[in-house]
């Protein structure tokens, strides 16, 4: 009897909550996850409106990672071999990752392949805007036809100063398919979250691909001549359509991670913390 109240209990908490009404404020994992199907043929030159990534708790599935290992040149091996990522054997307290010990931003390309939350795509004049649920980030893309700039990093009144995202071009190769390239990323950033090290120089090219209304790809690869012997392939992220089109922040806070960093993650990985 008390197992049989106990399920009509849980039936009836979960149909009051089917029923309750929804706030056009807040993003449900559970619609991304339910919109299935391809929703109807994607619509000709135009990627705009906001997406679900693997990170979203909708279900949504990254179809490539970055290859591995990377094809580095001398000068890139060493520069590998100096980030020392989390994950396998390395703790919190190891890493110099300069993300997770500090909340530094990503930078581009990886902060479009490590905490794929949701992003939204904003179409204007001469220009598109990738927006990034993690972190707030926005990333300004031109589309008025100028050229990449060549003299990023270097000395001269017509030098260009690197930056967290870089400089960024885009044009449609097709009615479906969007070609971004990017350089001029600041290097002392990651490319992956596994730490793979890039140059100033370093030239970046995602190919947004719509298929259907519901489904977006987004395939990058790296050239990087100063660190690796050929192009990388830096992997092909899947979106979803989110049909109430909610977009929410997700931050890093440096002083939550500062505490985090003070009060658990340094003495659980410190071997004289136990003694």
């Amino acid at each position: 009897m008390v197992g049989v109240a106990g399920v009509l209990l849980f039936s009836a908490l979960a149909a009051a909550q089917g029923n309750a009404p929804r706030s056009p404020w807040k993003y449900y994992p559970e619609d991304a996850r339910a919109n299935e199907g391809p929703g109807g043929p994607a619509p000709v030159r135009d990627l705009s409106g906001t997406w679900a990534g693997e990170s979203s708790g909708a279900g949504v599935q990254r179809l490539v990672r970055p290859e591995s290992p990377p094809p580095l040149t001398a000068l890139g091996k060493q520069l590998f071999d100096l980030n020392v990522a989390e994950g396998t054997g390395v703790t919190v307290a190891e890493t110099n990752d300069p993300h997770v010990r500090y909340c530094d931003p990503f930078g581009f390309p990886r902060n479009m392949n490590d905490q794929i939350r949701s992003m939204t795509i904003a179409t204007g004049p001469g220009r598109t805007f990738v927006m990034l649920k993690f972190m707030n980030i926005w990333r300004e893309i031109w589309t008025d036809g100028r050229a990449l700039p060549t003299n990023v990093g270097g000395r001269g009144p017509d030098a260009h100063d690197p930056t967290y995202n870089g400089y960024s071009v885009g044009r449609w190769e097709d009615d479906y398919t969007f070609v971004v390239e990017t350089t001029g990323t600041a290097p002392e950033t990651w490319a992956t979250e596994t730490g793979y090290p890039h140059s100033a120089e370093a030239r970046v090219t995602e190919r947004f691909h719509r298929t259907s209304k519901n489904d977006l790809t987004a395939t990058t690869t790296m050239d990087d001549p100063k660190l690796y012997t050929r192009q990388v392939a830096m992997g092909e992220v899947h979106f979803r359509w989110i049909p109430s089109q909610t977009f929410f922040d997700f931050s890093c806070v440096p002083s939550s991670v500062q505490r985090y960093l003070d009060e658990m993650a340094d003495p659980a990985g410190d071997p004289n913390a136990a003694q």
